[in-house]
């Protein structure tokens, strides 16, 4: 997997979906993937069983090749400080694991691919993973293929979901990208549905891909199995 570049996006609802579609038309012109981190419920009462534009969407992408990654369950019902799956025990990581399956189940969405919110899992809840039908885990330094005990180190660089998105964070994301690119490195950016409305973290996201790419990275997106286990750290 060494020399990939990995871009996804979260935070994906009605209030984003035409933002994230925009910037996905500009991968599309660069011939660049998505993954795509779905999560069933978000804050302010927002649930993807009733947001059928959004679902339309998510498959028309998935269609054309972009990857369906889920990204917790209720996040609005998580304390303000604390990622969802951060502390979770097995039981209660299970529950919920279970329950955003059916949900995307339930809307033509199902996946085996998984990143916690702000991409931090509790041992518990990566103990739960493969009962519950999941295959690989996106982490914050690592992609781990949970069957064959497969593990590719690197780490996400990324702009909102748990990062800063201040103009230093920018300056900084896109340097370590054409760092990690320049060095054969994977290449794993992150940006929000939030992020992707504001100017400048928008900019800075185009700017890294497009110096990845110029390193000659190759765009790829979340998969499984994994191809096989490198110790490169992006």
């Amino acid at each position: 997997m060494t020399g990939q570049l990995i871009v996804s996006v979260s935070g994906i609802r009605d209030e984003t979906c035409d933002g994230v579609a925009e910037f996905a038309a500009e991968m599309d012109r660069r011939s660049v993937p998505l993954s795509l981190l779905v999560a069933p419920r978000l804050k302010d009462k927002y649930r993807l069983v009733t947001d059928t534009a959004t679902q339309d969407w998510l498959r028309g992408r998935r269609d054309r090749g972009d990857a369906i990654v889920l990204h917790g369950y209720d996040q609005a019902a998580t304390k303000r400080r604390r990622a969802e799956f951060a502390v979770l025990p097995e039981h209660e990581a299970r529950l919920r694991l279970l329950a955003a399956d059916r949900v995307l189940e339930e809307t033509g969405l199902r996946t085996r691919l998984f990143a916690a919110p702000r991409w931090v899992a509790s041992p518990g809840a990566v103990s739960v993973l493969p009962g519950t039908g999941f295959r690989l885990l996106a982490g914050l330094t690592a992609i781990r293929d949970l069957a064959h005990g497969t593990t590719v180190r690197s780490s996400v660089l990324g702009l909102g979901d748990g990062f800063r998105a201040e103009p230093w964070r920018c300056r900084t994301l896109v340097l370590g990208a054409a760092r990690a690119a320049r060095r054969g490195r994977i290449v794993r950016l992150a940006i929000t549905g939030k992020q992707l409305g504001k100017p400048g973290p928008r900019q800075a996201l185009l700017d890294a891909v497009d110096l990845a790419l110029h390193h000659d990275a190759t765009p790829a997106v979340y998969h499984w199995p994994l191809s096989g286990g490198v110790s490169e750290v992006a």
